[in-house]
């Protein structure tokens, strides 16, 4: 995970690509476009853990790198289309546009009801309200997670269908605003069942797809710091410089982690990686808080308020990271690390400790 490997035709595309940044219908218009030169599938977009799993984080941090409302999107189509793949959901129709929608709102719940035989050859019907929908209102599919009898299920859905409608009157934000998350209500709208109840976070996949999340923060991260590092080479002074130092210091460890965990999971592709896709997100987390810290130090208002794309950055990365859930995913890796010490937590033995190198 290193800004200098070669390019990837995705970033030439988008290097390429104008649009309004800003403008919820144009990165759907954009995704449309990533989608028609095949930059979702592979092999320019391999899937996770066949060997391949670094190179499809590079793409998401190179997406990530050019506009994180754009990778938000583009990181839940392609993650989708992962995990049809890995449940063996039905085929996506050409051209289709998908998000995943799994999130669970204290206030808003989707049941799903059984559907007796018919003409729409659905298995199940879903009622209720979904939050945190984003790209609702460009997306032509998403998978989405209900309840059928107490379990929970995942569905897939077209949002073509009259019994959808969307609401963004409660998406506010300034960062990530164009992702125009929504509350998406379903009335009777007929969806197919991908997988068994449970299977949506039991599988592998749902680790690997959780620390490609962090592939996308890195991207967006290592962004910002070459806007630092293009500053020193115009000017720089003891401060800068130190600023600089501190930021390469935190790129190159959250590099290292991703490198090793997409290799772990390369090699391991039908474990539960979930410490190692735990670790990778924290790493990274803490990496993008101190790049954003270090750049803003060395740079001042300056960036903030001239620079268009730096600023939008700046303004979309606290928000995307806030998918980490802090303190409570510090805890979840420390469980992991007490479950799988298998020993006395007494013994301060090497060989008994995850950190031996």
């Amino acid at each position: 995970m290193q800004t200098s490997h070669p390019a990837h035709p995705v970033a030439i595309f988008l290097g390429k690509t104008r649009f309004a940044a800003d403008d919820p219908l144009a990165l759907g218009a954009v995704l449309a476009d990533l989608i028609e030169h095949e930059f979702d599938r592979a092999p320019r977009m391999p899937l996770p853990g066949q060997g391949e799993t670094l190179s499809r984080w590079r793409v998401l941090a190179d997406v990530a790198a050019h506009d994180l409302g754009l990778v938000k999107l583009y990181e839940g189509h392609t993650d989708a289309l992962a995990i049809l793949a890995e449940l063996h959901g039905p085929t996506p129709p050409s051209g289709s546009k998908w998000g995943v929608w799994a999130a669970e709102s204290p206030n808003a719940r989707v049941r799903a009801t059984r559907e007796t035989i018919g003409s729409n050859g659905a298995d199940v019907v879903l009622e209720g309200i979904k939050a945190w929908c984003s790209g609702a209102g460009v997306l032509s599919h998403a998978l989405v997670t209900a309840w059928l009898d107490d379990q929970p299920v995942l569905a897939a859905v077209a949002m073509s269908h009259p019994s959808v409608s969307i609401d963004t009157s409660n998406w506010q934000a300034v960062g990530m605003q164009a992702t125009a998350s929504a509350d998406v209500t379903f009335r009777g709208t007929p969806a197919t069942l991908v997988g068994n109840a449970h299977a949506y976070v039991n599988r592998p996949g749902f680790w690997h797809g959780g620390a490609g999340i962090a592939a996308c923060w890195y991207g967006a991260s290592a962004r910002i710091g070459e806007v630092l590092r293009d500053a020193c080479r115009q000017h720089a002074d003891p401060h800068r410089l130190a600023h600089l130092g501190a930021v390469d210091c935190a790129l190159a460890g959250a590099a290292s982690v991703l490198r090793e965990t997409a290799a772990h999971i390369d090699a391991h592709p039908h474990a539960i990686v979930q410490r190692e896709a735990l670790r990778a997100r924290l790493v990274v987390e803490d990496a993008a808080t101190a790049v954003m810290r270090h750049t803003t130090r060395a740079l001042g208002a300056g960036p903030l308020c001239r620079n268009g794309r730096f600023a939008r950055a700046m303004a979309d990365l606290p928000v995307f990271i806030r998918q980490s859930h802090a303190e409570r995913d510090l805890a979840a890796l420390g469980e992991t690390l007490l479950q799988e010490g298998g020993g006395s937590t007494h013994t301060c033995e090497p060989e008994n400790s995850p950190w031996t190198l």
